[in-house]
Order: C-alpha cells, then sequence, then structure tokens
C-alpha cells in the first residue's frame, strides 16, 4: 500500500486511534489507559523573539521524582537531580542555534526506572517557531452525530492557533489559549467534516510570524458500512498454550480487516487485507493476559470503515470459575408439581448442563444463544424419580483442557405431603395453677399458615402465623394429646404430616417427698414456738418464787431464749425455702386504678361516681371501702374490667378517704392509691409523686387529680405563685424539671381547679421533698448467670456499692417505683427476679442510701440491659478508622451489641480458626489488626460469645468486607457539574479507574464504611447524588479492585472535597479574653467558619467599607480614643468562589473598660470575700474543740448505765426476803425499783 503524500502513513494510523478510541466509549469507557507522560514545553523571556532564550520545562504528570532526564535527537542526554524532589524541573538552552536545534524529550524518574518519553518537540533554526504536534481526542465514537476534539500543541505560551482544511485558504477556526495547547472541537459530525488537517501557530505581537504546518491528520467519518460478525473458533474459553482462530466475515469482498483488544488498544491492534469478505487472526500459543474483549472492523482503501462487530469476550484459563445453582419456589416439592432450577455463572456465550448425582449424561442442556435472565432448567410434573441431587456445569462444544471445578449442589425432594413439623411445649408439658402453656410448632423453611389439632376433641382446630399456640387449663379442660401441621404458600390446599404426638398433664395428685419434708418443717416450727413460751413461763417463775440470787443465771435465761429465736427464724427460712423450690410462687394481682367522674364539670360535688379497674383480665369482683367504716358495696367486673360505684351529691357523710381492691379466684390485689373527698364544694385531694431526682437530669412530678377536665398547678414551698401550670389533660398532669440542681430542692406540692372560672380549687396534694440523691459514688450492677435469659428461667441482679450498712434499692426503665428494697450489713445486695417473662425485658438501675433521716443516696449505677428472648440480638460490627485501609496500617475491628458483659468472637470467611474475645466488661469487643497485609482482607463477621452455660441461639452479625488498599495505581475523582451545588440538585461523582472488569467503591472522610459499589462494565463508575444537601458536604475519595482479586484495591485517590450549599452558612464571632476592653489591652475577634480555604472580613457597625481581612480568621481590636467600641461581625468567601459571600455572624457588641464604680465593687468582694475566710475558720475551731470533748460525755454515760443496771439486778434479788418488812421505806423503794426496765 502507497501513501499519496509524505506523512499519510501516519494520519492513517492516527485515524486508527481515534477508531479505537472511539470503541472504548461505546463500552462504557471513556479514555484509554497509559502509563503518565510527561509533558514538555518552552518558556523565554523574548516574547517577540523567543529564540534568542529557551527554558525546556518537564513535569511529571501526577507525582514528584528526584531525578528528569532530556533526550536530544535520541543520542544525547542531559539529566538533573534538583536538591529536593519535585514534579517539574527546567533545562536552559539558551539561544537557539544549528548546534542545539533537532528533536527533544524529556523522562522523569519513577521506581523501577524511568518514566514513557514525553511527545516530541522539534526545534529547528533560528527565526521559527517550534513545529506544533497535531492529534484527535474523539468523545464519542466518530458516527455521524457526534462530537470530536482536535488537540494542537503549540510548546509555547501566548500563541495564537490557527486550524486549516485541505482545500480551504482560510483557516476554519482559531483559538487563544492560556496554555500552551489548544482544542478545536467539530460538533454534530457529518461526512462534510472528513478531510485532511494541520495546525499553526503564530506570536500574537508578530502575527506575520507562523510557525512550520503540524503534519497532517486525516478525520474519517466511520460507520458508512455495515458491521461484520466476529467468531472464535474453536470456542471463545481455551487454557493457556493452546491455539486460538478469530474469525472477522463481512459481506464486502477485497476490505481491509481490523482486529482490536479494547482493554490494551495500543499493542493489541492487527489487520489484514484479503480478498475475501472474511479474515482469520491466529492466536499461535494463548496467554492469560490474552483475556479480553474483542472487535473487528473493517475499511475500504480510502479508509472509509463500517461500524463495530458485536463484543467477544475471551476468556483464557486453566480452571473454569464456578456456578451456582437455586431451585425456585423450593426444593421440597408436591408430587406432580413444576419446578425451575436456575444455574448461572460469569462466564458469557457458553452452554450449560445439568446433572443428576449417580447419572453420566447431563439431565438437560441451555444452549449458549438461548441463556437470559429468564431461562432455566424446568422439571415438569416431578415424580419420586426426580429425588435427587443436581449440580450445573459449563457445556463446551469444543475439546480443551480446562479444569471444572466442583460445584453447589442442590438437593431436590419430592413428597406427596410436606414433610411433619416438630412440636414442643414451653415452658414444660405440666399445667401448674392459673398458668398456661405455649405450643411451639416449627419447620425449617418458610410456611403460610400452621394448624393445631387436639386429639381428645375432633371439631378443635387453631391456626397461626408464627406456630405459637397458647392453651389454658380453665377447669381442667386443657389437658389432652396435641399434634400439628402447616401448609406453604406454593401449594395452600395441601397440608404437611401431621407432628409427633404431644402430651399436655395437669399437676400431680399425689404426695411426694417433699411435701413430707414442708409438713414436717411446719410442724418442727410449731414445736419450736410453743418451746419459747415454756422458757419465758420459767424465767419470769425462777425470778419471782425461787428469789434466785445469782444475776448470770438471768442472762443465761435470756441468752437460751434467744438461741430459740434464732432457731426459729431459721427454720422460718428453711420453710420458705423449700416451699418456694417445689410450690407455685403466687405473685399479689396489681393494684387496680381508681377515680371519680361527674356530668358536673363546674361543680363536680353534685353528681360523682367513683370507678375502679384493674389492669389484671382474671378480675371477679371490685370492693370499695372507705377509711374508718368499712366496705360501702361490690361490684362484679364488667367486659372492661372496671365497675362503678354511685355516691350521688356528695354530704359530710361521703367525706374520708376512699381506695379500692379487685378480686380474684382466691386473691385479693393490693388497695388502690387513696382518694380524699373534703366537702361539699371541694375538689378531691390530689396525690403527687416522682422519680428519683438525679443531678442535671430531667425529672417529672405526676400530679393525680381524679377527675377528668380539671386544671392543675405546681407549688413550691416559699413561693405564693404556682411554679408551673397546666390545662385539661386528663385526670393526670406531668410537671417537668428539664434540669435538676440545687436550687430545685425542696417540698412540692400540687392542686387541681375546674376548668372554666371561676375556679374551684382542690386542697394542696400532700407535699413532696426532693432531695438530690447524689452523695455516694453510682454502684455497679451485674446480671448472674448474665444479661440474657431465656424465658421461664430465673436471674440475680447484683448492686455492688462502695460503702456498707446502705439500703439498695432497683430500678427498671419506665416504673414509677423502685421494684425491690434491701437493706444489708455488706456493701452488695442481691435482686432476683424468678421466671421472667417478656414484660420484664428493659434497662436496670440500682442505687443505694443511708438509713438515716439525711436518706442521702449515690448516682444510679450505669443501665443494665436484661434481654428475655430465646435469641441473643444481632450484634453489630464495623471497622475504625475503616474498613478501607492502606497496605501497612493499622485498623480495629469493633463488635458491638446491646448486651453487655459477654464475650465475642469474630469469623474470616473460608478460615476455620476464630479470634476471640473474652468476658468483656463494655458492650463492645475490640478486635485490633496491625501491620494490615494483603492475608488480612476479605469478610469478616462476629457474634456474642457468652461464658455462662446456656441455650440461647447466637446469630452472625453483619458481613464486613476489609478492603486493602495501596496494591493498584489510583484512580481519578471529578465531580460533575462541580464540587459546589445547591442544596436539592444532582451531583455525579466520576472514578476513573486504570483497569477492566473493575469494582469501584466511593469513600467519604469520616465515615466508616463505603457509601457504595459500582462494577460498571467499563473503565469508570459513575455515582449518582440526586437531590443532595447539606450532609452531603465532605472530602471524598475512591478505589477500585479487580474481580480477579477482590479487596486488593487501589491506592485512594486525590481527594475531592463537596461543599452543598446556595449560601455558605453564616460564621461565629467570639472575644478574646472578653468583649469588655481593660485599659492598654487589645481584644482578638475569631471568626470560624464550616468550611475550610476561605478568606474572613470583619465589619464594624456605622463604617461602609469593611474593615480588617484575614486568612485564619483573627482581628485585633485596639481601643485608641475609645474608636473600637461598638458591634461587629464577620463573613467569609470561598477562594474557589471568590464571587459568593457568606451570611453575616450574628453580631457582637465591644464595650469601654468600667469607671470607679466598677473599682469600688471590686473592693467590696474583696472586703466580702475576706470575712467569709474569717467565719469558716472559726467555725472549724469551734468544731474541732467540741470533736474532742466528745469522748468524756460519751464514757460518763456509760458508766451511768452500768451503775443503772447493778441497783435494778440487786433489788430484784432482795425481794421477799426474810425479816423485812412488807410496808418499810426499804420495802417501798424496792418494789419501786423492781418496777424500772432491765437493760439487757
Amino acid at each position: 500500500m502507497t501513501l499519496d503524500r509524505r506523512g499519510e502513513g501516519a494520519t492513517m494510523l492516527k485515524t486508527f486511534t481515534v477508531l479505537l478510541f472511539c470503541i472504548r466509549m461505546s463500552l462504557g469507557m471513556t479514555s484509554i489507559v497509559m502509563d503518565p507522560q510527561p509533558e514538555l514545553w518552552i518558556e523565554s523571556n523574548y516574547p517577540q523573539a523567543p529564540w534568542e532564550n529557551i527554558t525546556l520545562w518537564c513535569r511529571s504528570p501526577s507525582r514528584i521524582s528526584s531525578k528528569f532526564l532530556l533526550l536530544k535527537d535520541k543520542t544525547q542526554m542531559t539529566w538533573i537531580r534538583p536538591s529536593h524532589k519535585t514534579f517539574q524541573v527546567s533545562f536552559l538552552i539558551g539561544a537557539l542555534t544549528e548546534s542545539n536545534a533537532g528533536l527533544y524529550r524529556c523522562c522523569y524518574w519513577k521506581e523501577p526506572g524511568w518514566s514513557k518519553p514525553s511527545k516530541v518537540l522539534e526545534l529547528e533554526a533560528p527565526g521559527q517557531l517550534p513545529k506544533p504536534i497535531f492529534w484527535i481526542q474523539a468523545e464519542t465514537p466518530p458516527l455521524p452525530g457526534c462530537n470530536v476534539n482536535i488537540l494542537c500543541h503549540g510548546w509555547l505560551q501566548d500563541l495564537v492557533f490557527m486550524l486549516f482544511k485541505e482545500g480551504y485558504a482560510e483557516p476554519v477556526d482559531y483559538q487563544v489559549p492560556t496554555g500552551t495547547m489548544a482544542i478545536f472541537s467539530i460538533d454534530n459530525l457529518t461526512p462534510e467534516d472528513e478531510g485532511v488537517y494541520i495546525c499553526r501557530t503564530h506570536i500574537q505581537m508578530l502575527p506575520t510570524l507562523w510557525s512550520e504546518p503540524s503534519n497532517p491528520l486525516k478525520l474519517v467519518v466511520a460507520g458508512l458500512y455495515p458491521k461484520p460478525t466476529l467468531t472464535a473458533h474453536p470456542g471463545p474459553i481455551m487454557a493457556p498454550g493452546e491455539s486460538l482462530n478469530l474469525r472477522c466475515q463481512g459481506p464486502i469482498y477485497g476490505m481491509t480487516f481490523a482486529l482490536m483488544r479494547v482493554e490494551d488498544l495500543e499493542k493489541s491492534f492487527y489487520h489484514k487485507k484479503t480478498i475475501k469478505n472474511e479474515a482469520y487472526f491466529f492466536f499461535r500459543s494463548l496467554k492469560i493476559q490474552d483475556t479480553g474483549h474483542y472487535l473487528c472492523f473493517y475499511y475500504d482503501i480510502s479508509y472509509r470503515g463500517s461500524l463495530l462487530s458485536d463484543v467477544l469476550k475471551i476468556w483464557v484459563t486453566d480452571t473454569f470459575p464456578k456456578t451456582w445453582l437455586l431451585a425456585w419456589p423450593s426444593p421440597v416439592v408436591q408430587m406432580g408439581q413444576n419446578v425451575s432450577l436456575w444455574c448461572r455463572g460469569p462466564v458469557d456465550g457458553v452452554g450449560l448442563a445439568l446433572y443428576k448425582k449417580g447419572e453420566d449424561k447431563p439431565v438437560q442442556f441451555l444452549d449458549a444463544t438461548s441463556i437470559d435472565d429468564n431461562t432455566s432448567f424446568f422439571l415438569n410434573n416431578v415424580t419420586y424419580s426426580d429425588t435427587g441431587i443436581y449440580s450445573c456445569q459449563y457445556l463446551l462444544t469444543w475439546k480443551t483442557s480446562i479444569r471444572m471445578p466442583s460445584h453447589n449442589t442442590v438437593e431436590l425432594m419430592v413428597v406427596d405431603k410436606p414433610p411433619k413439623p416438630s412440636l414442643s411445649a414451653w415452658p414444660s408439658t405440666v399445667f401448674k395453677l392459673g398458668k398456661a402453656i405455649t405450643l411451639r410448632c416449627r419447620v425449617s423453611h418458610p410456611v403460610l399458615e400452621f394448624s393445631l389439632e387436639w386429639e381428645e376433641r375432633e371439631a378443635f382446630q387453631k391456626f397461626s402465623v408464627d406456630g405459637d399456640f397458647i392453651i389454658s387449663n380453665v377447669d381442667g379442660k386443657g389437658t389432652g394429646t396435641y399434634s400439628c401441621s402447616y401448609r406453604v404458600e406454593t401449594h395452600p390446599n395441601i397440608w404437611s404430616h401431621r407432628s409427633e404426638p404431644l402430651k399436655l398433664m395437669g399437676p400431680a395428685g399425689y404426695l411426694t417427698w417433699n411435701y413430707v419434708l414442708n409438713e414436717a418443717v411446719r410442724l418442727s416450727l410449731i414445736v419450736q414456738l410453743v418451746a419459747l413460751l415454756l422458757v419465758v413461763l420459767w424465767i419470769r417463775w425462777k425470778c419471782r418464787r425461787l428469789r434466785i440470787r445469782e444475776a448470770w443465771l438471768l442472762g443465761t435465761a435470756q441468752g437460751v431464749t434467744m438461741l430459740f429465736i434464732v432457731t426459729a427464724l431459721l427454720s422460718c427460712g428453711l420453710c420458705n425455702g423449700v416451699l418456694i423450690e417445689e410450690t407455685e410462687i403466687v405473685m399479689p394481682t396489681p393494684k387496680p386504678e381508681l377515680w371519680a367522674e361527674t356530668n358536673f364539670p363546674l361543680a363536680p360535688w353534685k353528681n360523682l361516681t367513683l370507678w375502679c379497674r384493674s389492669p389484671s383480665g382474671s378480675t371477679k369482683e371490685f370492693v370499695l371501702l372507705k377509711d374508718g367504716t368499712g366496705w360501702i358495696a361490690t361490684r362484679p367486673a364488667s367486659e372492661q374490667v372496671r365497675a362503678a360505684f354511685p355516691l350521688g351529691a356528695l354530704t359530710q357523710s361521703h367525706t374520708g378517704s376512699y381506695h379500692c381492691h379487685s378480686w380474684e379466684e382466691m386473691a385479693v390485689s393490693e388497695p388502690s392509691e387513696a382518694l380524699e373527698l373534703l366537702g361539699t364544694d371541694i375538689l378531691p385531694k390530689p396525690v403527687i409523686s416522682a422519680s428519683l431526682p438525679i443531678r442535671g437530669q430531667e425529672l417529672q412530678l405526676r400530679c393525680k387529680g381524679w377527675l377528668a377536665g380539671m386544671g392543675f398547678a405546681l407549688y413550691k414551698e416559699g413561693q405564693q405563685e404556682p411554679v408551673q401550670q397546666l390545662g385539661a389533660v386528663g385526670r393526670e398532669a406531668v410537671f417537668t424539671i428539664q434540669r435538676m440542681e440545687d436550687k430545685d430542692e425542696g417540698n412540692y406540692s400540687c392542686r387541681t381547679h375546674t376548668e372554666q372560672r371561676p375556679f374551684k380549687w382542690s386542697e394542696p396534694s400532700e407535699p413532696l421533698e426532693l432531695v438530690i440523691k447524689e452523695f455516694y459514688p453510682k454502684p455497679t450492677l451485674l446480671a448472674q448467670p448474665g444479661p440474657v435469659v431465656f424465658p421461664g428461667k430465673s436471674v440475680t441482679l447484683r448492686c455492688q456499692g462502695t460503702f456498707q450498712g446502705m439500703r439498695f434499692a432497683l430500678l427498671q426503665e419506665g416504673a414509677q417505683v423502685p421494684l425491690q428494697f434491701q437493706s444489708v450489713s455488706g456493701n452488695s445486695a442481691d435482686f432476683l427476679l424468678h421466671t421472667v417473662g417478656a414484660e420484664d425485658s428493659g434497662n436496670y438501675s440500682c442505687i443505694y442510701y443511708e438509713t438515716t433521716m439525711s436518706n442521702r443516696g449515690s448516682y444510679l449505677s450505669i443501665p443494665l440491659m436484661i434481654w428475655v428472648t430465646d435469641t441473643f440480638p444481632k450484634p453489630w460490627l464495623f471497622a475504625e478508622p475503616s474498613s478501607v485501609v492502606p497496605m501497612g496500617q493499622n485498623v480495629t475491628l469493633w463488635c458491638r451489641g446491646p448486651v453487655h458483659g459477654v464475650g465475642y468472637i469474630l469469623h474470616k470467611e473460608e478460615e476455620a480458626t476464630s479470634m476471640q474475645l473474652w468476658g468483656s466488661t463494655s458492650n463492645d469487643g475490640a478486635f485490633p489488626i496491625t501491620n494490615i497485609s494483603g492475608a488480612s482482607m476479605g469478610r469478616y463477621s462476629c457474634c456474642y460469645h457468652p461464658d455462662w452455660t446456656s441455650s440461647i441461639k447466637i446469630q452472625p452479625s453483619n458481613t464486613l468486607e476489609l478492603i486493602v488498599t495501596g496494591l493498584l495505581p489510583k484512580p481519578s475523582l471529578l465531580a460533575q457539574p462541580g464540587p459546589m451545588v445547591s442544596p436539592g440538585e444532582n451531583m455525579t461523582l466520576q472514578c476513573q479507574g486504570e483497569l477492566p472488569d473493575s469494582t469501584f467503591v466511593l469513600l467519604k472522610e469520616g465515615t466508616q464504611d463505603p457509601l457504595e459499589q459500582q462494577r460498571p462494565s467499563g473503565y469508570r463508575a459513575d455515582f449518582w447524588m440526586p437531590a443532595v444537601r447539606g450532609e452531603d458536604s465532605g472530602i471524598y475519595s475512591c478505589v477500585y479492585y479487580l474481580d480477579s482479586a477482590p479487596f486488593a484495591a487501589s491506592n485512594h485517590s486525590d481527594s475531592l472535597e463537596i461543599w452543598v450549599t446556595d449560601k455558605p452558612p453564616k460564621p461565629s464571632l467570639s472575644a478574646w479574653p472578653g468583649t469588655m476592653f481593660k485599659l492598654g489591652k487589645d481584644i482578638i475577634l475569631q471568626c470560624r467558619g464550616p468550611l475550610p480555604g476561605v478568606e474572613f472580613v470583619l465589619e464594624h457597625d456605622g463604617e461602609e467599607a469593611p474593615q480588617q481581612f484575614s486568612e485564619d480568621g483573627d482581628f485585633v481590636i485596639n481601643n485608641v480614643e475609645g474608636k473600637g467600641i461598638g458591634n461587629y461581625s464577620c463573613s467569609y468567601r470561598l477562594q474557589a468562589y471568590p464571587d459568593i459571600w457568606s451570611e453575616p455572624s450574628d453580631s457582637l457588641e465591644l464595650v469601654g473598660a468600667a469607671g470607679p464604680v466598677a473599682q469600688e465593687c471590686t473592693v467590696g468582694n474583696i472586703v466580702r470575700s475576706s470575712l467569709i475566710v474569717v467565719v469558716v475558720v472559726a467555725l472549724g475551731v469551734v468544731l474541732a474543740i467540741e470533736w474532742k470533748k466528745w469522748p468524756r460525755l460519751r464514757t460518763r454515760g456509760s458508766e451511768t448505765d452500768g451503775r443503772d443496771q447493778t441497783i435494778a439486778l440487786e433489788e430484784c434479788n432482795q425481794e421477799g426476803e426474810p425479816g423485812t418488812p412488807a410496808n418499810s421505806p426499804s420495802s417501798t423503794s424496792r418494789r419501786i425499783s423492781v418496777e424500772l426496765p432491765v437493760p439487757i
């Protein structure tokens, strides 16, 4: 083939490059991935005669370097080693002469060698401009209607670039860019745009001085011929070392065919001239790197080309990738029904075969041309013979040495009915008095509905979606034999086989050893109480009748008495312990609620009705009582579990305190809160209550007013007006103290009043004293054996304090009063929660306080969450600082969950060993990974590992993908339309990589997990962010990794900062050290904004022009002649958008220095402070003196007590001696002394 003119061969080759570039665009790729190429250009300090003094500059595109190299004519070399690493250097040429004219290129050093050279710069004879270079960049395929960019590089700045087309005398376009390169765009490409183009430059000041024309460039509009077909022989999947023929066939004879691999356009471009309408491209020995996407096209002698063929993916591998198989709708199939087996894999263009275990030949085939997302293997009208284990493999129609890997399998079960479920009873199969049993029907696959059958009653049938059935034993009608079945959604008319029968039994009716032991303990208790009474009578008889003189006998008798008392108490404890172990614990029925209603809201006392309601659904009857008079009336419970007690018009006989009880079978509830009626025209006295007041916490005071539609008022002792008032809010009002402080302590009461004027008021409630109980350190609350409890089991909550002899209280979140109290001699208390249920789940805390009058208590303990469940809650796994970690850095994997005091296990996918963390005292577990490497990347999950024996199920956490960066070249990240957008607009972040078949990951600074992942077909991922908001602002970056090596990612792209705002938010303005000027001192105003890279301006009210500008936001203000006083505000603007200013900050006022009044105030404060110190020291001295006197007073008192005791004993022993008159004064005195108490 001959070229018509000089340089046309190079032009045609560049045209093919354009075509290849457009091929990439047709596949969703935007640029040719090439190694970074440095940039070379000229600078001169003689703009009208640049050849007088020339300096060549070389710049590396993306990194700093330690060495740069300048090459001339491929023979001479000049290299520079700068004193420090930089990204550009200069080479001084000086005046251009014949000796230094020639072709120049430059390189920079990058490990492990020199980079690719720059484009060639041609310096010709003096007096001429350098010859520009010319090439084409296609944004889209060069088809009619598309756009093409033609780039012209002129080497010098401030040049005028002219674009000429062959056949035209005048230039078709010109540009005056600021740099060294011009971009000429040809929009809406048509066949008329075809032709040969050149580019020339000239100096702006000398329009007559032109450069030499660039090499000609021919633009060809592709797509004028039909596209060819590309096929592979023997097939598209081959092993390394095997041969392959790619056939490109078109409809026209005598064309030149071209083949290229999209992944490497420069090195994989082949063309063949043939007389036929097809061409073969032969690969003798395939390599792994030959894997890729191939395309072909053809063109005629004038380089008019065809459309591109369809993409053909060629796989060169020694092992096939795995396939996966799925049965739909279920692997359990009813006989006669249909089932689909879906087989999928990553290799396209290959058939699939379905195999059944035990059979040599495939059961079914799927041709490569018929496979899409909706095709599958279909088994119609299945029978028992279809039961078995199935797998699928790729179906090759050619011979190859590729190994077939193992595949996942699906076991297909064909049944006449679905398999039977399992049936269990909770808490046991034996009924207890008043308790129900839950029957649980379970199966391993999804179910539409469960059914429960009772063998003793054929008509009995219950249905449930979750498989739980509650059976009660009212009148003994719950005992019997039960079984369950289910049906699935795909076959709703077919019920499964029944489960194994389960028998429920009533309470045992015969004596047990525990019953006999209980009766024996009770009899022992009665005998010991009788013996205690006899001992007391014996002591009294010995002292009065036998006149025993020895005082020790009385002490011995007292000791024996105390021994019997202790023994009796121990017997009571033993008896209760045995009974609790075996008998049913009968908890008191819940307290009912009492309130009043009236149909006269302005005068409720004209007609009043009392209502009593119980939260227990088994209440039979209600009883109303009035203090001091006994029962008033009884009423049966209604369907709403309440009863009305009409009182009518109030009279003096109705005044008093009322409460009610609810009655169940053999049980009566605690009394309700007392409702007090005070008079005929006075509202009932309300009741006020509050939770424990804690410093700094919110406190709610509840005022219960008994009547609906009343207003409420809260009073504090010492204040005439109400502290808070609320309108009609029902029968109860909640007053809130937002933050408890010392000033909020005191006595509070509340009153109610009618809603309309004139107000009728109730009497004040009983006062409630609020004392902040936070004097002692907070205790620790632990659960034994653990905080996760199986329903029906017991758990002990241990509250560990700091001091001994305290009273402990256990609280549950949401409860108005503590659940339990304990006074202990040690520093801890154990609270038993027996037979817990779902309602016992929640946060618990404890407190301890003194048993003295002050009631000073501790802070609340840290809340402890108690879970009553059969499954542990799911923990959460995350990485800190991020799950995308550079090679060699450290990362910590945190397994966090709501359960405290539980160990954790960390699992890595495809690894048998696990990292464990035992006995964590917090609610999260840390697994540090130091000096991270490729072995650390992968998928991780974690789960709880309790250190106590439990049947509670454990579920794994979420899966965390740990990605290691620094293993591939870094991508680039761009924002479209720009890095700053208004709220509500759309934005696209474009991450451009350098390798195909990659997964791209978008990251945001401050976010631990990746924002998004994409697997595009090309080299770029577009992360679309619709309707962005303010929280989308931040610093973004991206990485990518290959599908063949997941989680081995590239370096991070350069950071890209995004601002979402239509006007930057206002800054804050503060003054240091204060807003008041002091004599001779300046004030620094500090303006701070949320965005970096800004310039601040300070404005002073009364001045038109801004006063100061600052990049760091600090402004120094002095008060010379009082000019610094006034109001200030500040604002800022982004350096990237200098025309957009933020809103001004809030105004800040600076005031002048204080005068003589302030000085007098300062002197007065010093005098007062000195007096306070003197009073405190004097009080301390007095207390110290009194403390030293205290031991003498205490000793004197104890001696007096001992003397009184001795006198009393002697008088008791001398009573009734012979010879002593009965009515003598001494006798009288002795008789009187006997009446004195004897200290024990």
